[in-house]
């Protein structure tokens, strides 16, 4: 499934893009906004895959938009002005469909999308059976091996970490910001669910809409990450 938003400053537009949207079995609108800087934060916390943008919108244009992004999705540019399209490429977006555009038109496009997304996602699986399944973090004055089926959660301490580890009731403590270490895991073996924890699904035991017990243990959940829950429950 695509996650996409739609971002247009006209209301026709925009229920158009919505209801095309909605004839695509594989995408999954989670949002429209009338305006890029609305968008903006929705971005931070819905994560979506693609945007359907509006270039021309009051406030912040759409190519301003996407020069904003430091994490850039997929992009389709929606617009009335066909100027714009060698900027439009120039900044790499998916397609470039210039107003009035026909259903057939727009399909083409999402299925352009749709291609780039399982190339991706291809890309990322084999790129995680190739990973390996250990690292080595600093302990004092040594390197200390962390295998990652042995990892249970992980809790963030300021500028440190404990690595909380089935094989050992004592922790392994690192320098290291949880932003580097949860780059280092496989997203589909762990979950981020705090920002001071991140959790092995593998030892999640119970869920609750506020927090995750492995074993006895429980951990919190908060706002910000209750949709990564979602992903391997379905529910909440």
């Amino acid at each position: 499934m695509i996650n996409c938003i739609a971002i247009d400053d006209e209301p026709l537009a925009l229920e158009l893009l919505e209801d095309n949207i909605s004839k695509l079995p594989y995408f999954k609108l989670v949002g429209s906004y009338d305006s890029a800087l609305e968008a903006m934060k929705a971005i931070e916390e819905k994560k979506p895959d693609l945007i359907f943008l509006d270039i021309q919108m009051p406030g912040l244009t759409g190519l301003q938009f996407i020069q904003s992004l430091t994490v850039k999705p997929m992009i389709i540019l929606v617009t009335a002005y066909e100027k714009y399209a060698l900027e439009g490429f120039n900044l790499e977006v998916t397609d470039y469909l210039v107003k009035p555009v026909s259903l057939e038109r727009f399909i083409k496009a999402c299925n352009k999308a749709k291609e780039l997304f399982d190339l991706k996602q291809s890309q990322h699986s084999t790129n995680s059976k190739l990973a390996p399944e250990y690292f080595f973090v600093n302990v004092e004055y040594s390197l200390v091996k962390v295998t990652l089926s042995d990892i249970v959660y992980i809790e963030g301490l300021k500028d440190y970490i404990k690595i909380h580890l089935h094989s050992s009731s004592k922790p392994v403590i690192t320098r290291m910001p949880m932003k580097t270490i949860e780059e280092q895991l496989p997203a589909e073996k762990f979950i981020r669910i705090h920002k001071s924890y991140i959790a092995s699904v593998a030892f999640i035991t119970a869920i609750r809409k506020t927090s995750v017990f492995i074993g006895s243990t429980e951990l919190p959940v908060s706002d910000n990450y209750r949709d990564a829950i979602t992903t391997i429950t379905g529910k909440l």
